[in-house]
């Protein structure tokens, strides 16, 4: 950070409203790092609560010491704004509701009314510089995509949601107003912005991580995105303030302008989350869903929503205006940033996401240090047992899909065995060389296509295929070793079961044991892994009286000799 740090300590006061928020708190201890303000942290609590962190860092130093100070204020009430002013040289104002939440009432109250109040406590307390936080999201219609554009991209007739449209309300408020009563103004809109501290994306992630519903990716996946580590859009502030306060052409030039934040790296939004995920060690989303599969459904949630939320229902995380954002590209020239306000990222983008990663030791996935299931033992451990027991679904589903049609072709058509194969196999046939023709992209759907060695059976696999019949063949005599011996009861016993389940089977037409058997074995698996330990407690009940009445009748036979 040596870009930022210098100076001598002096008088000068600035406020950060909002000054308990992610970004605003690094904006606060970058401003403190550079020995030229001290800083008025305002914001709607009515005491400041120290993290663990903070207290032992340059914020709780600064409190101690006067050169930072708190300040309850809410940002609609402009008595208090005025008073949180006073005496102040610059404002970086901050402050915004959870732009999750699609309340208009609230955003409009805040982000505009609030605005307002800051822009009329600015020129009453007679403040040089005002810095607003904006957002890209001014620029976005929720419905184009949104690549390297500029901040000469005009404001959307209509606006994804009701946090968008009432911050470009307020950016306006704030350009107006440059150049009153000698009040220089400007707007910062950081993208996407991420980092320690953050409470709503990687939280967000690993929750949705825990639920399993980070398996899936809306769209195609290929949609780029500015991501921006916090202490960039900190920096990004302090440059915005050094060259409003430089004087000459370079403030008069950068003054009543909007810039762009970004780390510069645009990256695929979903590699960008799946990142974090396998960082914090979960699984990386695979499935796609296009976005207009899930967009009537997202409706539907917003529409419960908005009747249910007043009877407590908490905000979906399922909303068109979230679909469209994970779905679309949206991506930021930082030109305009670059040459007026001389912005350089200062943490580059993987350093960024290694600090981020770093700072959640609490949300890294817990390791399962359960033993392996003897259901799953006895399928093998492999792609049998993860299919059988459901824990790879999409392989499940594959496997009951092909089993349905197995049943069909082969059962209930009424085909001979091999016009039945010749059918099969002519539709397979027929599947693969269209789909072979198919363009990579079905109205920005990614195909994705079977490669020429996906049937290939390859000389390791050939061996490992040897090895686990050889396996089985050697189990299946050890068997009869101990079968021969004369002694393992319970596994004669055992024997004598199964063999008296394959003559039931036997007696059975196939098309039967096809139809009951797959489902059975399906549940008895899952029941067995489910209620292993009490499973295993009644079969030991039965070996045990069996064994218990052996041995009765084989006293009684030596007693009788």
């Amino acid at each position: 950070m040596a870009a930022v740090d210098g100076g001598q300590e002096s008088g000068r006061w600035c406020v950060v409203t909002g000054g308990r928020g992610f970004a605003a708190r690094h904006l606060v201890e970058m401003l403190l790092r550079t020995r030229q303000w001290r800083v008025r942290v305002a914001d709607l609590g009515p005491s400041i609560k120290l993290e663990p962190r903070e207290e032992e860092g340059i914020l709780g130093e600064a409190l101690a010491s006067g050169d930072a100070v708190y300040v309850s204020a809410d940002l609609r009430n402009k008595a208090q704004v005025i008073e949180a002013f006073k005496g102040a040289e610059v404002v970086f104002h901050m402050a915004a509701p959870d732009s999750s939440v699609n309340n208009h009432q609230l955003h409009y109250s805040v982000n505009v009314e609030g605005t307002k109040n800051v822009i009329d406590a600015c020129i009453e307390c007679k403040v040089k510089r005002l810095i607003y936080t904006s957002s890209p999201s001014v620029v976005f219609d929720g419905v184009h995509g949104l690549f390297n554009v500029e901040e000469s991209t005009p404001y959307p007739e209509k606006f994804n949601d009701s946090y968008s449209e009432t911050k470009a309300e307020g950016e306006k408020l704030v350009l107006k107003a440059n150049g009153r009563n000698g009040l220089l103004t400007c707007c910062i809109r950081p993208s996407s912005i991420f980092g320690p501290g953050d409470r709503l994306m990687v939280p967000s992630l690993v929750a949705a991580a825990k639920a399993g519903k980070s398996k899936f990716i809306i769209g195609d996946g290929n949609n780029e995105y500015d991501f921006t580590y916090v202490e960039n859009v900190a920096y990004g502030h302090i440059c915005a303030e050094r060259t409003l306060a430089s004087g000459g052409l370079s403030a008069e030039n950068a003054a009543g302008q909007a810039y762009f934040i970004t780390n510069m790296e645009p990256m695929k939004f979903w590699e960008f989350m799946s990142r974090i995920l396998e960082g914090l060690e979960y699984e990386r989303p695979k499935m796609k869903i296009p976005a207009s599969v899930i967009m009537p459904i997202a409706h539907l949630v917003e529409w419960t929503y908005k009747i249910l939320a007043q009877y407590g229902m908490r905000v979906p995380q399922l909303t068109p205006s979230r679909i469209r954002l994970l779905s679309c590209n949206r991506t930021f020239s930082c030109s305009k940033a670059k040459s007026l306000l001389g912005y350089e990222p200062v943490v580059s983008l993987e350093d960024g996401l290694k600090r981020t990663i770093e700072s959640y030791p609490h949300l890294i996935a817990e390791k399962r240090t359960r033993k392996m299931s003897k259901a799953s033992v006895y399928l093998g451990n492999g792609n049998v047992a993860n299919a059988v027991l459901w824990k790879d679904k999409k392989q499940t589903l594959t496997i009951l899909l092909l089993l349905a049609t197995i049943y069909y072709y082969f059962f209930t058509s009424g085909f001979t065995f091999i016009k039945a194969t010749a059918k099969l196999l002519s539709v397979v046939a027929l599947f693969l060389f269209i789909h072979s023709m198919l363009p990579e992209k079905i109205f920005n759907y990614k195909i994705e296509k079977i490669p020429p060695t996906y049937f290939h059976l390859s000389e390791e696999k050939s061996q490992c295929l040897a090895h686990s019949i050889t396996s089985s063949w050697n189990s299946a005599i050890g068997i009869v070793r101990s079968l021969c011996r004369g002694k393992d009861w319970p596994l004669f016993l055992k024997v004598v079961f199964t063999l008296l389940i394959l003559s039931f089977l036997g007696s059975m037409s196939f098309q039967s044991v096809f139809k009951l058997g797959i489902p059975f074995v399906f549940i008895a698996f899952i029941a067995y892994e489910k209620w292993e330990d009490e499973i295993d407690g009644f079969v030991d009940k039965i070996c045990s009286h069996a064994m218990k009445v052996k041995s009765d009748v084989t006293k009684k036979v030596i007693k009788h000799e």
